[in-house]
């Protein structure tokens, strides 16, 4: 991709590209699956926990191969970005890692671990009201004040092609285990994270790529039988956070349009259900967004009976009362 400023969708190369870029700098998050669980499921299970990524989630892998392709000489007035808190982790930390400075537009009612997590990462964050304010403008408008460049969430070649190389990841990291998988179960908000693992796995192991989200922001599996973009309804609510974009994006979609096979919708309590079996045999901590794949698949939204699914577990920052209602379930 020559232009940090493509506004056209990323292709394959891009993708290879990002690996390269994002080496020694992101983790190469493992595969994950229990025997004791893929027996009581009766298909195998196999688990990519991104929560286990820097900054807790995949986040960090967009936001660096765009940060850190910034020209020295465009450094000095940092970048602005808005985010609910796992992109705005992520480009805190990609920013400080290249000495730049990074503010942050995030919601007022975002965990409190996301708020000082961003900071604690060097970030200077900005709280808005999410219900009666737009973050996208706040962004605008800092940009402009600021002369600062703006790291978009999602619909940006760059973080999509960083976002994709957890398919590369995990194309290859099934064939070191011998896993033939039949579908990806991948988390959807805005679209980077499962357009850009959707194009990875169409190129190399070509299986079935299907979206996951919470039932009341289901606007990827609406869009996909629609297709077109819908927007999420009025007053929508769910406990993931990190997936309330309120419609997909155009890039995204784009892609996600002719590379998924469809979508899938849980409730939240499937998701605190998935939360406390990520805990208990999988040791390890997801939040409610990053738990809608492993909930999709759990709850056999698709039959999956004597097949193999690898699941996207997209972010771990969780607050402690909400691991602690996942546990109580």
């Amino acid at each position: 991709m020559d232009s940090l400023n493509s506004s056209e969708p990323p292709v394959f190369a891009d993708i290879k590209d990002a690996a390269r870029q994002l080496n020694g700098w992101a983790r190469r998050t493992p595969l994950l699956e229990n025997s004791i669980l893929n027996e009581q499921l009766g298909f195998r299970l196999i688990v990519k926990p991104e929560c286990l990524q820097r900054t807790g989630s995949f986040k960090f892998r967009g936001a660096f191969n765009k940060i850190s392709r910034i020209p020295e000489d465009m450094r000095g007035n940092g970048v602005v970005a808005f985010s609910s808190g796992n992109h705005a982790q992520g480009v805190a930390a990609a920013a400080t890692l290249m000495g730049m400075k990074s503010t942050i537009i995030m919601p007022k009612d975002a965990p409190k671990a996301k708020i000082d997590n961003t900071r604690a990462l060097g970030g200077t964050v900005v709280l808005y009201d999410r219900l009666n304010e737009n973050r996208e403008e706040i962004g605008e408008r800092m940009q402009k004040e600021q002369g600062a460049i703006l790291v978009k969430p999602y619909d940006e070649p760059l973080i999509i092609a960083g976002q994709g190389t957890i398919g590369l990841e995990i194309s290859e990291q099934v064939e070191e285990i011998d896993a033939k998988p039949d579908a990806v179960f991948v988390p959807a908000g805005g679209g980077g994270l499962i357009s850009g693992t959707a194009l990875a796995i169409s190129e190399t192991l070509g299986c079935d790529v299907y979206s996951a989200e919470p039932e009341t922001y289901d606007d990827h599996k609406r869009s996909l039988e629609a297709g077109s973009r819908q927007p999420v309804p009025d007053g929508a609510v769910s406990i993931c956070d990190a997936l309330l974009a309120p419609i997909p994006g155009e890039l995204t979609f784009s892609l996600n349009s002719r590379l998924l096979k469809g979508g899938l919708s849980v409730s939240d309590k499937e998701v605190l259900r998935a939360m406390k079996t990520a805990m208990l045999s999988l040791k390890i901590v997801v939040e409610p967004g990053g738990a809608v794949a492993l909930a999709s698949a759990l709850t056999q939204k698709i039959d999956l009976k004597g097949k193999t699914v690898v699941c996207v577990c997209s972010g771990g920052n969780a607050d402690p009362e909400m691991l602690s209602r996942a546990l109580s379930m």
